[in-house]
C-alpha cells in the first residue's frame, strides 16, 4: 500500500559534526521539502536533537502522530552519532506506531549525482575511505566497503562514471595518472536529512514498512573498541 498524497516524513542525520533535520511531504508525483535545518553539534547531538525536532514540527503545525514515517542516517559515520539518530527515530516510531527507516549515508550522497554510475566516497580516517557504487536510481550495484582509496579504485568498472563526495579534494591527488584522472566529480552539500527523507519516502512507496525494532546501524567497519579488543 502506497502512502497517501501528502504523506509526511521526518528525517535526520546525526552522523557528523554538522547534522540536519528535515520535514518532507509527498506531493503529487514528487516530494516537497518543507524545511531542512542544519544542526552544528561539535559536542554531540543527544542534548540538542529533540529541541530542533520539536521546533521544526511546531513551525509547520505538524503533530508527531500525524507523521507517516521517520528516517535517519544509519551510517557510516560517527558511531555515537549513528546510535543517537537511530535511537531517536526508533523511539518516536514505536511511540506512534509508524515505520522507522535507516538510510545509508553513501546512498544519500549518491542522490546528488547525475551520471548513470556514481562512485560515492567518504573519508573513513586512518587512511581509509568508505566507498559505494550506485546507479541512476540510487540503488547499489556493488557492496559498500571500507578500504584504501587506490584499492577501491581498482574495483570500479571501466565505464563512464562520476565521483560524488561531500569533499573530494583530499582524494583528487590519487586520481593522477590513473584511468580516472579526467572523471568528473560532484560535491554534495553537507546536509543529508532531505536526501534521506526522499529515499525513505521512495521505500514507503515501494511498500516497505520496516519494524522499528529491526532497525540497525550501517557501520561498514567495526568500532575502535571492537578493533582493539583482545581476549
Amino acid at each position: 500500500m502506497q502512502p497517501p498524497n501528502g504523506a509526511l516524513v521526518l528525517a535526520l542525520d546525526t552522523t557528523h559534526e554538522i547534522g540536519s533535520v528535515a520535514l518532507l511531504r509527498r506531493a503529487g508525483g514528487g516530494t516537497e521539502i518543507l524545511e531542512e535545518v542544519e544542526i552544528h553539534a561539535p559536542t554531540g547531538f543527544a542534548h540538542v536533537l529533540y529541541p530542533h525536532l520539536s521546533r521544526l514540527l511546531d513551525r509547520h503545525g505538524v503533530a508527531l502522530d500525524s507523521l507517516d514515517a521517520f528516517a535517519a542516517a544509519s551510517g557510516p559515520g560517527s558511531f555515537t552519532g549513528i546510535r543517537v539518530g537511530l535511537a531517536c527515530i526508533k523511539g518516536l516510531a514505536e511511540a506512534t506506531g509508524r515505520p522507522a527507516i535507516g538510510v545509508s549515508n553513501l546512498q544519500a550522497l549518491a542522490t546528488f549525482g547525475s551520471a548513470r554510475l556514481r562512485a560515492v566516497v567518504m573519508d573513513a580516517r586512518r587512511g581509509d575511505i568508505y566507498g559505494g557504487l550506485y546507479n541512476s536510481q540510487n540503488q547499489p550495484v556493488a557492496p559498500e566497503v571500507v578500504a584504501k582509496l587506490p584499492a577501491w579504485l581498482a574495483t570500479l568498472p571501466d565505464c563512464p562514471l562520476e565521483f560524488v563526495s561531500s569533499n573530494f579534494e583530499p582524494f583528487r591527488g590519487f586520481l593522477s595518472g590513473t584511468r580516472f584522472e579526467e572523471t568528473p566529480t560532484v560535491t554534495a552539500g553537507p546536509l543529508l536529512a532531505a536526501a534521506i527523507g526522499k529515499l525513505a519516502l521512495a521505500r514507503l512507496e515501494a511498500g516497505e514498512r520496516p519494524d522499528p525494532a529491526a532497525l540497525d546501524a550501517n557501520y561498514v567497519r567495526r568500532s575502535d573498541a571492537e578493533l582493539f579488543w583482545k581476549e
